[in-house]
């Protein structure tokens, strides 16, 4: 096991690695721009580095100021956590070449997999079922039309090195082709320095699973059961499960071999996702593969009992995979909903500012990962996630009542602010979220719905009290 790792990234998932390294002894060091300076991870870890200024190109994604705080402070090894440089094949490289050990898989996986063309074509290769589209990037609205006339409308065009819900359109007729095409490249290069673009069916009422997979550099691998996130806005997760409900077994079992598999197949090392569309005779399809921890990894931990983060790790340090499938058993259900600081009556708008309150729920079988506290000022130049609420119970009726009670307890106020919090209490209860027949349609369902009933003279203030929709709507108790 390493001596020392440093964590390269900020917030709830800073404080998460730094917590698992802890309890495995070994020593932390956390990096920080001058906006994260009151950060909690800088107080927790045994070192902190001043990287940079606050713009994450300067600091948290610069691969230079990283590579050096870990050769200055003697660490072996850099965990990047997820975003920023979590999948940057050059970083791995430039870890290797300092003789560092990057926390993920080879960089040459990454490379492959991150690219989301090369993934579709390197998975198709291996055997996993992907949805009709090209082949490999589309050079013009034109070749784009000609495709789409072979297979078909809706189509989404999506950015090749895309990720986080951001380059993404669905057209629907030919007239949309163009402006589709020409607005995806432009956000793509824009957002991820890439313009290139791929097309794929678009599966309009589907449900996105994904399958957690753990790898070790000894050719072992293992399915830790599957998530569910459907409840999604603009390609964006709110509201993670685990196990899938409603999905057969069957069904289970052949996506979550095929994953390993295919994980396998491609020399995969360390904790990664592999993401699918499977439509209403789930019948699945690959999207694509995430080469990191991903946010919503609570929620398998907490079925399976098996410490992600500490096992990413262990891999990392050369150590064989202790368990085998046979070792994998989940129990119960568990649910995460990401409380983003923003604005569900102004479309989700972040409404970042500084805390006055700030009081997390309890009780049993509650987790909350956060780096917020009373007075800390939520940046807004970073992601507005501040918390992530996980509960587990026997069977899912429970676990959504104990979220019910949960976010019912959650309290986020100061000058300006608002969360997401109220609003998944309205997810949770949808009848087609609890009978389990929801599809990633159900938030635009929600918001569409909320849009034709007018506020009443009540909801003029949303900042007292409940929120405009909360109020339209009580949420029912379990």
């Amino acid at each position: 096991m390493f001596d020392k790792v440093l964590i390269a990234n900020r917030g709830e998932i800073a404080l998460r690695v730094a917590r698992a390294c802890r309890e495995l002894g070994v020593a932390t060091v956390a990096v920080y721009s001058t906006e994260d300076r009151d950060s909690p991870v800088v107080r927790y870890a045994d070192e902190a580095v001043h990287i940079g200024p606050g713009a994450a190109r300067a600091s948290y994604r610069n691969i230079a100021a990283v590579v050096e705080a870990a050769r200055q402070t003697g660490a072996q090894a850099i965990h990047p956590g997820y975003g920023f440089l979590s999948e940057d094949a050059d970083f791995a490289e430039v870890c290797a070449q300092n003789d560092i050990v990057f926390i993920g898989p080879p960089a040459h996986v990454i490379a492959q997999l991150g690219d989301k063309c090369a993934a579709r074509r390197v998975m198709s290769e291996v055997g996993l079922p992907v949805l009709p589209g090209s082949h490999g990037p589309v050079v013009s609205a034109e070749e784009a039309t000609a495709l789409l006339a072979e297979i078909g409308y809706p189509a989404i065009f999506k950015a090749a090195a895309g990720g986080g819900g951001r380059g993404m359109a669905v057209v629907t007729e030919p007239r949309e082709v163009v402006t589709a095409y020409q607005g995806v490249t432009s956000e793509s290069l824009a957002v991820f320095g890439d313009g290139r673009i791929y097309v794929e069916r678009y599966v309009a009422a589907a449900r996105h699973i994904e399958v957690q997979v753990l790898c070790d550099g000894h050719g072992n691998g293992v399915h830790l059961g599957l998530r569910d996130c459907s409840v999604q806005r603009r390609h964006q997760k709110l509201l993670e499960e685990s196990p899938a409900p409603g999905l057969s077994a069957q069904t289970a079992d052949r996506m979550g071999q095929a994953a390993v598999a295919a994980a396998l197949a491609v020399g995969y090392v360390g904790a990664g996702t592999f993401e699918f569309l499977v439509d209403e005779d789930e019948r699945f399809y690959f999207m694509e593969a995430n080469c990191r921890i991903q946010v919503e990894h609570p929620v398998t931990e907490a079925v399976t009992g098996v410490d992600l983060v500490q096992q990413q790790l262990r891999v990392a340090a050369g150590e064989r995979l202790a368990l085998r499938q046979a070792d994998v058993v989940p129990r119960g259900a568990a649910i995460e909903c990401r409380i983003n600081v923003e604005n569900p009556d102004r479309d989700f708008a972040p409404a970042p500012g500084v805390f006055d309150e700030f009081v997390v729920p309890g009780g049993p079988f509650v987790r909350v990962d956060t780096h917020g506290y009373p007075g800390y000022r939520m940046p807004a130049i970073y992601d507005s996630l501040i918390a992530k609420i996980i509960v587990w119970a026997p069977d899912r009726a429970a676990a959504i009542a104990r979220m019910d009670r949960a976010l019912a307890e959650f309290r986020a106020t100061g000058r300006a602010i608002h969360t997401t919090a109220g609003f998944l209490r309205q997810v949770l209860a949808e009848h087609t979220f609890r009978d389990g027949t929801h599809t990633t349609t159900l938030v635009g369902h929600i918001l569409h719905d909320l849009a034709g009933r007018p506020a009443g003279p009540a909801a003029t203030r949303p900042e007292e009290g409940a929120p405009r929709w909360a109020r339209k709507h009580p949420v029912p108790h379990s």
